[in-house]
């Protein structure tokens, strides 16, 4: 069964310790470096990743939809909450796998249980998304000792000839 994270964009970024500083120059940079973290997060776990972030104290704020690095990135219009947005999709995906919705919000998680959605804290999340980092760091940071080795880069057929000549008594 498939998964779906679909995320509170504002409510994670203003729950992680990481975006405090950053606020200070402004939410471009926190989004930017949100949907980032998203992305790496997805490429690894190979879920689909959905982030919204509200855009209803916006005048004239038209709902627009874009893929950024793989991710779904949606922004409300003019009027309308994340929350609300949040329940649509998550009307939508409930029928084709498991969501997880990122929000701190009492009233959402409410809402999105009764959709048949799974809530995850922001600080829960936060832990997913660094664990993942860690392994994938891990993984793609490990040193091979033997990755240099001439052998190793012999197609099989001429490793077994030299093998057999090495083998050989004179």
């Amino acid at each position: 069964m498939r998964e779906f994270s679909l995320v509170d964009g504002y409510n994670v970024i203003y729950a992680w310790p990481e975006f405090e500083k950053m606020l200070e120059n402004g939410l471009d940079h926190c989004r930017d470096q949100l949907i980032n973290s998203l992305a790496n997060f997805a490429g690894y776990e190979g879920s689909s990743v959905t982030v919204v972030f509200a855009a209803h104290l916006v005048k004239s704020g038209v709902e627009h939809h874009e893929i950024v690095h793989g991710i779904e990135v949606y922004y409300t219009m003019e009027g309308e909450t994340a929350d609300s947005l949040i329940e649509r999709i998550v009307g939508d995906l409930g029928k084709q796998g498991n969501v997880y919705v990122v929000t701190s919000d009492w009233d959402e998680q409410k809402i999105i249980f009764g959709r048949g959605a799974y809530r995850v804290t922001p600080k829960e999340f936060r832990s997913q998304v660094k664990k993942v980092n860690k392994q994938r760091q891990e993984k793609f940071n490990k040193v091979n000792p033997t990755e240099g080795y001439l052998a190793d880069k012999l197609p099989a057929d001429i490793r077994l000839m030299l093998e057999k000549w090495r083998r050989r008594k004179n």
